[in-house]
């Protein structure tokens, strides 16, 4: 962690941490996007750089941003004006853990690699991709738009939101609720045919 990521406890951090932790929970939604806006792109440079993986530096930046402003609501953060370092203490754990399962993942593959049988590829499931193109145009625009930036442009979320004029957590709820419908949409074709 570089020290240049921690700020003093008066700082915009420090200030949004204690808005959101007096309020009742959701009630400071202006105070958590601010505290989004400034701590998750230092989240996100963190990850790539102990990570080294995009996604995973993403995912980091999720968890560690809902587990934030989890603690703020619950009034569970002791000293809120200390969130930075809350922060970045929350992923130095979580980026030991990630590190941890991959090296315990590596040691079984290299101990059991030749015990583990095969999987024939051709089970797999075939996807009808007319089915499946007809469903997704029958999707309202805007959860087909999200779908195709987020899945065939392989966007983030931020970035979609930002060609969409929507913010990252409205993409992913969209996202969400279109794969949805797209999914019991196949479902409904399969079973039609």
């Amino acid at each position: 962690m570089d020290t240049a990521d921690i700020l003093p406890e008066d700082g915009p951090e420090a200030e949004f941490a204690r808005r959101i932790a007096a309020g009742s929970p959701g009630s400071a939604v202006d105070a958590e996007a601010g505290l989004y806006r400034l701590l998750a792109p230092r989240i996100r440079r963190y990850g790539r750089r102990h990570l080294r993986d995009e996604h995973a530096a993403e995912d980091l930046m999720q968890h560690v941003m809902a587990m934030t402003i989890e603690q703020l609501r619950a009034g569970a953060l002791r000293e809120p004006g200390r969130v930075v370092s809350f922060v970045f203490g929350a992923c130095r754990m979580t980026v030991m853990q990630h590190l941890r399962g991959h090296r315990r993942r590596d040691e079984l593959l290299q101990r059991y690699a030749g015990d583990v049988p095969m999987v024939d590829v051709h089970v797999a499931p075939r996807l009808d991709h007319e089915l499946v193109a007809q469903c997704l145009e029958r999707l309202p625009e805007r959860e087909r738009a999200v779908l195709v930036l987020s899945f065939y442009d392989e966007q983030p979320a931020e970035e979609v939101g930002r060609s969409l004029g929507l913010t990252a957590g409205n993409v992913r709820v969209i996202r969400h609720r279109g794969i949805d419908k797209l999914r019991r949409c196949v479902a409904r074709g399969r079973r039609a045919a």
